[in-house]
């Protein structure tokens, strides 16, 4: 059975999120219907906003879903109606990176979270007068009353946990902290710098922390997201608005540079520097969403050392298991990511967006 709700849609390139009415069709084969309590607001959510594309417009984003299985579609069995669940990106589960425990690199991940390709001719839908509106952004589209997901994208969560607080593990929570221990793995001996301390920047501040490195260095032009910074474990702070970046991280490391950093920013400015800002033998990676064409420059002879640069996606994790993990973390204080968040209604979604722009909220929490 169909069912009409409101939706916050992008219409064009550049165009604030518009609320209207939609329909949401019922879910095909290995698709939930799942009725949104929250979602969190993320910067590729306004990145993609901006550009209009890879993801086609009109569109629903948002991709932090947290709510309740309403329906589900033929062949699913993980979940069941009446089940909490949170929601994060979809994936193939059957390719190489799939099986060998890396979906975040499935070979078809691009066309099922980011080019709005239909999933087949039974495939759930929303509709409005004018014909269909895209709604598979990273399997999910939560931007909505209810999201049809690819059942990939689905986590089932205890039924007694705040679903609001717990909507940014999808994405922001598991690419910091998953960055941080799946990819950088810092140890006691390394010194660790962040680049954007926002809604990943400061989860990897924390995983860090947690993994007990010597030095956690938080960098940003925000002097409120600093001080969060350091409750969540930043040792020290660079606020990058009024002190020289290079020449600080150079006091900091006594000239021998940073072993691990962590660029969430999407600026090649920034990410030069981080590279140019690194030990010997050390590691930057890259994970803030640029828009596309950006291109880093990158002074060559300085890899020569040793330096590695990679990127990387929602932190190369496997959601079940990472999302299971920091749940407990929440659970017993030890990650307070209520800290960051600010709540709005879905109407007020344009307001949201516009405080994370500038500054003013690190992690908005859409509520339905």
């Amino acid at each position: 059975m169909n069912l009409t709700g409101r939706a916050a849609v992008v219409e064009s390139a550049g165009a604030p999120f518009a609320v209207t009415a939609v329909e949401f069709g019922d879910p095909g084969p290995g698709q939930v219907r799942v009725r949104l309590v929250a979602s969190g607001l993320c910067h590729s959510d306004l990145a993609l906003q901006e550009a209009g594309a890879p993801f086609p417009v009109p569109g629903i984003l948002g991709h932090e879903g947290a709510g309740i299985v309403e329906s589900v579609g033929p062949g699913v069995t993980a979940v069941a109606p009446g089940d909490a669940v949170l929601l994060s990106f979809s994936f193939c589960g059957a390719c190489g990176p799939c099986r060998s425990g890396h979906p975040a690199y499935c070979l078809t991940w691009f066309p099922l979270n980011l080019l709005g390709a239909s999933r087949g001719a039974e495939s759930g839908e929303v509709h409005r007068a004018g014909g269909v509106v895209q709604s598979h952004f990273m399997g999910q589209s939560s931007f909505a009353d209810y999201s049809i997901a690819d059942v990939a994208s689905v986590v089932k969560v205890p039924a007694d946990v705040d679903l609001a607080t717990l909507a940014p593990l999808g994405c922001g929570v598991i690419t910091g902290v998953g960055s941080m221990w799946n990819v950088l793995d810092p140890g006691p001996d390394d010194v660790v710098a962040v680049y954007g301390v926002g809604g990943v920047g400061i989860p990897a501040v924390w995983a860090a922390a947690e993994r007990g490195a010597a030095k956690v260095i938080a960098i940003d032009r925000v002097a409120a997201r600093l001080d969060l910074a350091r409750e969540f474990g930043a040792t020290h702070v660079i606020d990058a608005s009024t002190e020289d970046v290079v020449a600080r991280l150079a006091e900091l490391t006594a000239g021998v540079g940073v072993t691990k950093s962590f660029d969430t920013t999407a600026s090649p400015v920034v990410g030069s520097q981080a590279l140019d800002s690194t030990a010997i033998g050390g590691t930057v990676v890259i994970a803030g969403v640029a828009q596309p064409g950006v291109m880093m420059p990158v002074e060559m002879n300085g890899l020569l050392n040793g330096k590695v640069l990679r990127g990387v996606v929602l932190g190369d994790a496997r959601p079940a298991e990472l999302i299971a993990e920091l749940i407990d973390a929440v659970a017993s204080g030890r990650l307070p990511i209520g800290r960051l968040q600010k709540r709005y209604p879905l109407e007020a979604i344009q307001d949201a967006a516009d405080d994370m722009h500038h500054g003013v909220t690190v992690k908005p929490i859409i509520l339905f």
